[in-house]
């Protein structure tokens, strides 16, 4: 018998106006890292977040960060503070500038940045004769962090904060969008976020001159003049009018695709609601708008099955899930780095699971990840 066709976690999902704007650019030979649809990216990313803050469009999240990190001064043997529960992009730009990554714990609510371990950390480093030059705080799976709280410490110590909104694009606290917060915001269009340029990233920036410095070092710091003169290092991190483009297009569905990404989290919402469990993360309270760009669920260690027992469970039916992140401080080449927290990361790692999101699943496929996680738990008593 043949294997069902795979249902990944999280694809492309394309809206059909894409090619429009790629074909426009073909006609009028604007195939450079600067044209149209570059220029009308980023407004309608700035009119979609509803922010007077002028938005850069980049080649990824990860130079977003990186780029945030060049302007806000940070070098060889400075101190950048980043939660400990979140992808590699977040981190590894802080060691691409030579300086020390400082993590931090996350808290049960949001799963993301603990306020309070962040102001231990801080006052830490300071007594150690180090002060942060920066704050990394993420918004993960786009579950709005504590971000009053995060600011309330960043601004009593005067650290700058980078909001790393990559998994975020549409989630909002209080009305006000992920990525407009800090003093940088970092947003990415990777394959599998909630909308895709196929692979790219943007800054959400302070002013107009912050902006023009973004795009300054993302193209390789040419100074002006009628040859190519360099005071800066700068990087090749400009978006393509081509990539831009398939941004474009996509910017027209993603009011769409944040719901079909809620109606699959109220969908786990449903099948675990009698499984005391298994907690999905969820809005903390009307305060929180997530765009739940991954649908996550927590496995209590009292359960008789554990979150491995039911990925390979799904794999069996060529249903794609995958753990939750493995905490920075857990990881190979960050093992020595200065951590303050508990153990809320670690558990996280242990007992959560990423599941199906996907905004293009389709109802055959939704019934066949309900059916198959019904089955587990009635094997396991839980129906």
């Amino acid at each position: 018998m043949a294997q069902p066709s795979r249902i990944w976690l999280s694809s492309p999902h394309m809206g059909g106006n894409e090619l429009d704007f790629i074909h426009e650019a073909f006609k009028t030979n604007w195939i450079a890292p600067l044209g149209p649809n570059v220029n009308g990216f980023e407004d309608d990313l700035k009119t979609f977040l509803q922010t007077d803050k002028p938005v850069a469009a980049l080649s990824t999240g990860t130079a977003a960060i990186h780029l945030a990190l060049v302007q806000l001064g940070v070098g060889y043997g400075d101190e950048v503070i980043c939660q400990s529960f979140t992808f590699c992009g977040s981190i590894n730009p802080i060691v691409y500038q030579g300086a020390t990554p400082i993590l931090v714990d996350s808290e049960a609510t949001t799963w993301n940045m603990c306020p309070v371990k962040l102001e231990e950390a801080i006052i830490d480093r300071i007594n150690k004769g180090k002060k942060p030059k920066a704050i990394i705080v993420v918004h993960l799976y786009g579950m709005p962090c504590l971000i009053e709280n995060i600011l309330e410490v960043a601004q009593k110590y005067e650290i700058p904060i980078v909001e790393d909104a990559a998994e975020a694009l549409g989630s909002t606290y209080k009305g006000q969008h992920c990525g407009t917060f800090g003093d940088f915001g970092v947003l990415s269009f990777n394959g599998n976020k909630i909308i895709t340029t196929s692979g790219g990233g943007a800054l959400v920036c302070k002013d107009d001159s912050t902006k023009q410095k973004t795009v300054f070092y993302a193209t390789q710091a040419r100074d002006d003049a009628p040859h190519y003169e360099h005071t800066h290092i700068g990087f090749n991190y400009r978006m393509s009018n081509i990539v831009a483009g398939i941004g474009r297009g996509q910017m027209q569905v993603l009011a769409k695709h944040i719901g079909f990404r809620r109606e699959m989290n109220e969908l786990y919402q449903n099948l675990f609601k009698n499984v005391d469990a298994v907690s999905v993360l969820s809005e903390p309270h009307e305060d929180y708008h997530s765009n739940y760009w991954l649908s996550s669920i927590k496995v209590d260690k009292t359960a008789n099955f554990t979150r491995e027992d039911l990925r390979l469970f799904l794999w069996e039916d060529n249903i794609e899930s995958r753990p939750l992140w493995k905490p920075m401080h857990m990881q190979p080449i960050f093992k020595n780095a200065p951590y303050y927290g508990d153990t809320i990361a670690e558990e996280l790692f242990d007992t959560g699971l990423c599941l199906p999101s996907g905004s293009n699943l389709t109802m055959e496929e939704k019934d066949r990840i309900s059916n198959k996680i019904n089955s587990f738990l009635k094997t396991h008593g839980h129906i």
